[in-house]
């Protein structure tokens, strides 16, 4: 028996029960994604839907949503993490998901964001690891990212976690803004002008498989960069987020091999200034058994998403959880 099973009993009954007073904060619930060509939207999506219940809605167990009574989640694009952190301690947005290297330094007010802390950042739960794709037009590969010297290459958007981390990790191999021809784009637009012959490589990090990427590899056709133990291990030491992962042979068309790359953890993020009864009620709906439903059928990195999975990484991360995720966690035996 799974742990998620053996919480959804008690704790989901707790979920249905909820009065509305349960969403006095914002009856409204907006969380910030990313591009329409990348994986955070689609999740995002999946999670505003499981934890909505809009006044009116049928009860549950008449068929109708179980989440949140009263709560209208809705998932907005963005250019990501750290659009979506700077946002949520603006009390711009109530939520957002965002990789745990990008969450922790804004957190802190640590390197690039050296003296600016977002003090208001907590943790609601881990959902899946972002695999780093390096991508390439088919039949092009590199020996290291030092080859990427004086090349067209799209470092993703202003805004966005993988710029920071791509940024960082290329200044590792001498390369720069200053050698490089950067391009600051999103998923879709990356794809487009690699198919297009504009630039010659790009990184994005998102959870597999990417739906700008399915589409590039079954049209135009693409490579995929496969790192090095030893440059893994290099990346990881300056950016201890990013761990070894590797993408399965056969994800993307034309690439039948594992991919080893870099991956970081992305976060569920919410404010301090949300209640403890709120985002209590918001996590319980986060894992009852209608949005694990949601959550397998729909994009492919739901079903990593779990229960299980929640806290890995978070207590280390150096973000606190929201009291209201905690409580729920130390109730549902997840948490000593």
């Amino acid at each position: 028996m799974t742990m998620f099973k053996k919480i959804s009993g008690a704790l989901l009954a707790t979920a249905l029960v909820v009065g509305p007073a349960a969403a006095q904060d914002p009856s409204f619930f907006r969380i910030g994604t990313g591009g329409a060509g990348g994986t955070y939207f689609p999740i995002g999506g999946t999670i505003a839907n499981g934890i909505s219940n809009p006044p009116g809605s049928r009860p549950c167990d008449e068929g109708g949503q179980c989440g949140v009574p009263g709560l209208i989640a809705i998932a907005q694009s963005t250019t990501a993490s750290v659009f979506n952190n700077a946002a949520v301690q603006n009390g711009e947005l109530e939520a957002g998901l965002a990789a745990a290297d990008v969450t922790r330094s804004m957190f802190l007010g640590e390197g690039k964001f050296d003296g600016k802390p977002h003090p208001n950042l907590r943790i609601i739960a881990n959902l899946f690891p972002e695999d780093l794709h390096l991508v390439m037009p088919a039949g092009e590969s590199i020996d290291s990212l030092a080859d990427l010297a004086g090349k067209r290459v799209g470092i993703a958007q202003a805004g966005s976690g993988t710029q920071v981390a791509v940024l960082q990790m290329l200044e590792q191999w001498g390369v720069t803004r200053d050698n490089m021809e950067e391009a600051e784009l999103n998923n879709s637009q990356s794809a487009e002008r690699l198919a297009d012959g504009q630039i010659d490589a790009y990184f994005y990090a998102a959870g597999w498989p990417v739906a700008a990427m399915v589409q590039l590899s079954s049209t135009k056709g693409m490579s995929l960069h496969s790192f090095t133990d030893e440059d893994l291990a290099k990346i990881n030491e300056v950016i201890p987020a990013y761990i070894p992962s590797e993408i399965p042979g056969g994800v993307y068309e034309g690439v039948d091999e594992p991919v080893k790359t870099p991956a970081v953890s992305a976060m569920l993020v919410t404010s301090a200034e949300l209640s403890e009864e709120l985002i209590y009620n918001i996590t319980a709906a986060l894992w009852n058994d209608a949005t694990r439903k949601m959550l397998d059928n729909g994009h492919a990195k739901g079903k990593q998403i779990t229960p299980d999975t929640a806290l890995n990484g978070v207590l280390a991360l150096g973000v606190p959880l929201h009291p209201g995720a905690e409580r729920f966690y130390r109730e549902a035996g997840l948490l000593e």
